[in-house]
């Protein structure tokens, strides 16, 4: 079990994660049809991070 510490600094991590994710999704979108090939490799590390974020948010919560 992770300390509040812990899940503090990996909340911070995940949510600079998914923060990227975002942007590189937005980027992407800018740039089409340019690097089309790219939209499911980026969309799914989105989903991903952005999952990541959410269930250590439940952890959070529950955890409080």
């Amino acid at each position: 079990m992770e300390s509040p510490e812990e899940l503090k600094a990996r909340l911070r991590k995940l949510n600079a994660q998914a923060t990227q994710a975002k942007m590189d999704l937005h980027d992407l979108s800018e740039e089409l049809p340019t690097n089309w090939e790219q939209i499911l490799a980026i969309a799914q590390r989105c989903h991903d991070a952005h999952a990541a974020l959410m269930a250590a948010r439940r952890q959070q919560a529950a955890a409080a």
